[in-house]
């Protein structure tokens, strides 16, 4: 393969792409936009980069697939996809004031992608080097997992273009994360003639709630935490039927294993009530140890570096519980994930840049 010529990094040039990418909307689960957005991924990196981007099919979206041959060394990994649906554009258009870069998906992740590339592009020598962006990390990485997994095993080492922690921190672990539903069954009858005929679904969620969020352990950092409940038909039926969606955080997997063990064993209080659990804790922890040896080469080239464990997953979680070498928040510095205020520090975009460039050059020089 010929790359393109080496290049200093332009902040200009930049977030000229970057505008590229967000004015290209790409919510989760949205097959056509997707589909538009990986092509324009696709574009971007081949134009800065040489080569060709490939796209591979899946029923989440197509992911974006960039090698530079030769014997795999570092993967970079990322993902297209935003939480913001179609039209969420036109409300907030792309935009540059006041040092900051703001539109819908500049911080997670498209900011910190745009970075990568352009740092990349700095290098003259990229054999080895890998690039993913998947489809679908915002809605659980299902259709991705196995992609991920095999090209990190492949390389050997993960570079994870989230966007930073707090005051550009890098993320070296992350908690497991899952969703749990929780439907209880019972049986409707009328709340004012004969209420006592009924099995009342709310009252036994009302149970499960208590029961659930009595799981958390504060102390080992797991979080158990009911955030949708739904229950009931009319002011006067007793309802039948109950819904609780559940958050978990945890930082071990003994920690995985005992809540999961929880919820297989949740049991009604209710005489005739019914309870199906669904969920797991799909994505594992990411140890602090997984991004020990890349953390202090990151220190090494930008000196005074923080690096935080922060309480959100990522894809990152699935490469490190494999045992490779993972750096998390490589991405944009910013903030506003996910919400209307998102932005991109300008001022930090090619320090980031060059930083994803210099932790690829010493992971192949290793």
């Amino acid at each position: 393969m010929t790359l393109r010529k080496t290049a200093q990094v332009s902040v200009d040039a930049m977030i000229e792409d970057l505008r590229t990418l967000v004015e290209v909307e790409s919510p989760s689960r949205d097959l056509d936009a997707l589909a538009t957005s990986a092509k324009t991924v696709a574009a971007v990196i081949e134009s800065r980069l040489g080569g060709e981007a490939v796209l591979i099919g899946s029923e989440a979206g197509p992911h974006v697939h960039w090698s530079a041959g030769g014997a795999p060394r570092v993967l970079v990994l990322g993902h297209h996809d935003t939480v913001f649906p179609l039209g969420t554009l036109e409300r907030r258009p792309f935009a540059v004031a006041d040092g900051h870069v703001t539109g819908p998906g500049v911080f997670d992740m498209l900011g910190g992608l745009v970075q990568a590339v352009h740092g990349l592009a700095s290098l003259e020598d990229l054999s080895g080097v890998e690039i993913l962006v998947t489809a679908d990390e915002e809605v659980g990485s299902r259709s991705s997992r196995a992609l991920i997994e095999e090209r990190a095993l492949a390389c050997g080492a993960v570079l994870v273009l989230e966007g930073a922690a707090d005051g550009g921190a890098l993320k070296t672990g992350r908690k497991g994360c899952g969703t749990y539903q929780v439907s209880i069954a019972g049986r409707a009858s009328h709340a004012g003639l004969e209420p006592a005929a009924g099995v009342n679904a709310l009252i036994e969620a009302a149970h499960q709630v208590l029961d659930i969020a009595a799981l958390g352990r504060a102390e080992a950092g797991t979080t158990v935490t009911p955030t949708v409940a739904s229950a009931g038909t009319l002011d006067n039926v007793v309802p039948a039927e109950a819904t609780v969606i559940v958050d978990v955080r945890v930082e071990s997997a003994a920690e995985t294993e005992r809540v999961e063990a929880a919820f297989a064993a949740l049991a009604p209080h209710l005489d005739e009530a019914e309870i199906t659990v669904q969920g797991a804790i799909g994505r594992p922890p990411m140890p602090e140890s997984a991004s020990a040896e890349l953390f202090a080469v990151a220190r090494r080239l930008l000196p005074g570096l923080e690096g935080k464990a922060v309480g959100g997953g990522s894809d990152g979680n699935f490469t490190a519980a494999l045992g490779v070498p993972t750096l998390d928040g490589l991405g944009a510095v910013g903030g506003g994930a996910h919400a209307d205020h998102e932005y991109v520090v300008i001022d930090a975009m090619a320090e980031r840049a060059n930083l994803v460039a210099g932790l690829v050059r010493a992971i192949r020089a290793a």
